[in-house]
């Protein structure tokens, strides 16, 4: 008998989440996108609409970003926290995003250049790159002259950093980094 009910507590946890994730996703794939930046369509596992965040610290990591070292984007905020070892941040630091915004959810580092030309013909290093989107590759860089800004009109996913924050993250985030996207 026990172990039919505990089949069917089992049963009902199961609808019960993949009843929230399916929620979720639509409530974030409703909701507009800031002008100029597209939304992605799609995340290997869509989170929640917007982390927690603790309004007297705005560069606090935000609630609900995962646990273990890995790398929080937040899309709304346009920062960045390396984390480290017993949820220590490393370091936080502004970004300016591209044209395309990857989902929420958990991904990894696929792969990482020195030095490249961006898609927006601007000269870019410590490029570290963790998703697409319609073509579109999502990942972290810094210009080497240190302009933040892709160039306008382009549709990229290069999510631009200091020279000093592209080294950081360069030593950080290495192949299969875990990358949380939160709103």
């Amino acid at each position: 008998m026990a172990s039919s009910s505990s089949a069917m507590v089992t049963g009902l946890t199961a609808a019960a989440l993949v009843t929230i994730g399916v929620l979720a996703y639509q409530a974030s794939a409703t909701a507009p996108a800031e002008p100029g930046r597209e939304r992605a369509g799609a995340s290997p596992s869509p989170g929640a609409s917007r982390a927690p965040r603790d309004e007297r610290r705005p560069d606090a990591l935000p609630a609900g970003s995962g646990t273990g070292e890995r790398v929080v984007y937040s899309v709304d905020d346009d920062r960045v926290w390396l984390v480290g070892a017993a949820e220590r941040v490393r370091r936080t630091f502004r970004v300016t995003p591209g044209a395309v915004d990857p989902a929420p959810g958990g991904y990894a580092v696929t792969s990482r250049s020195n030095k490249v030309t961006g898609s927006d013909g601007v000269p870019i290093e410590h490029v570290v790159r963790f998703t697409s989107v319609d073509g579109v590759v999502i990942g972290f860089s810094a210009a080497v002259d240190d302009a933040a800004r892709p160039a306008t009109g382009a549709r990229t996913g290069g999510i631009r950093e200091a020279r000093a924050d592209g080294d950081a993250m360069w030593e950080f985030a290495t192949i299969g980094q875990k990358v949380v996207v939160v709103r």
